[in-house]
């Protein structure tokens, strides 16, 4: 798991700082009870989050794993990942990533940018140190695959639509605990701040198990893209040596693991806050993807 609890952690700060922004302005008191602009109100504030997490993703991606980005290799290995990376955006049709190592044992990968065409493909040290090549190539066309598919636009779509609703209903809550529970008959009263507070942070935490099955969901889309670049065989066999190595603990930002390669799904209502899907699914559809 690597890409995603950065950007839902840059997205919450973005909607905590302007929720309390706008009520220390008082903005917030002119959409009164009017439900309709209320929504507005709340589409305008939930999508900037989004998008700010969305345009930032690249650079709070290089700082928070210590990426180092290769502008001109120094080695051979440094070579053979830049025209990897090369190859596999010309064939899934996109304009080459930034590539780029960060400092880790684990084996690990991402892909993050706001845009197909302006994104960053990192991996970790250890894969680059333990896995096969076709692995590694296979590995880098997963993360190609989220490229090409777009999954951060999309997720930062979603992201839009779920801090809309949050946004909502927690000053909805916060009005009714206000008016009916502590009896404010004017304007807006403390009650209201801490409570619409207090919603969003418990709303966010749970609007985000919709997120996460989306990245589920995208998981297996950006495995048969690797499957169709790398070949299913080099897919299956990654995502294997993953597997095996699914002890080592890892230590990626929980934020970057929505395009990352690694990661497994508990159960319970922990697997609900996984990004991605256990191994052994992910292989299965592979073989049943080789198969068609």
């Amino acid at each position: 798991m690597m890409r995603i609890l950065l950007f839902l952690a840059t997205n919450l700060a973005v909607l905590i700082v302007a929720s309390i922004t706008l009520k220390v302005l008082g903005v917030d008191r002119y959409t009164g009870q009017n439900y309709g602009s209320l929504l507005v109100f709340c589409a305008v504030f939930g999508f900037a989050g989004s998008l700010i997490s969305l345009f930032i993703s690249k650079w709070m991606a290089k700082m928070s794993t210590r990426t180092e980005v290769i502008s001109q290799p120094r080695t051979r290995h440094e070579q053979w990942l830049l025209q990897t990376v090369e190859e596999l955006a010309r064939e899934a049709g996109i304009k080459t990533p930034e590539v780029g190592i960060f400092p880790a044992y684990e084996a690990n990968a991402f892909a993050t940018g706001w845009n197909r065409n302006d994104a960053l493909v990192a991996v970790s040290q250890g894969l680059l140190e333990r896995f096969s090549p076709d692995e590694v190539r296979a590995v880098l066309a997963h993360e190609i695959g989220h490229v090409a598919n777009g999954d951060m636009v999309t997720l930062a779509l979603i992201q839009g639509v779920v801090n809309t609703f949050v946004m909502f209903f927690a000053r909805i809550f916060g009005n009714f605990v206000d008016k009916a529970i502590f009896k404010n008959e004017e304007g807006h009263g403390i009650a209201y701040f801490v409570t619409t507070i207090i919603a969003e942070l418990v709303l966010g935490i749970l609007a985000s198990i919709i997120v996460m099955w989306f990245s589920r969901k995208r998981e297996f889309r950006a495995d048969e893209a690797g499957a169709r670049l790398a070949g299913p065989n080099a897919m299956i066999g990654a995502l294997q040596r993953l597997r095996a190595e699914q002890g080592i603990p890892v230590q990626m930002p929980d934020t970057l693991n929505a395009f990352g390669i690694n990661g497994s799904l508990k159960n319970g209502l922990a697997g609900l806050l996984m990004s991605h899907p256990p191994l052994e699914d992910r292989i299965e559809a592979l073989r049943r993807y080789g198969q068609r």
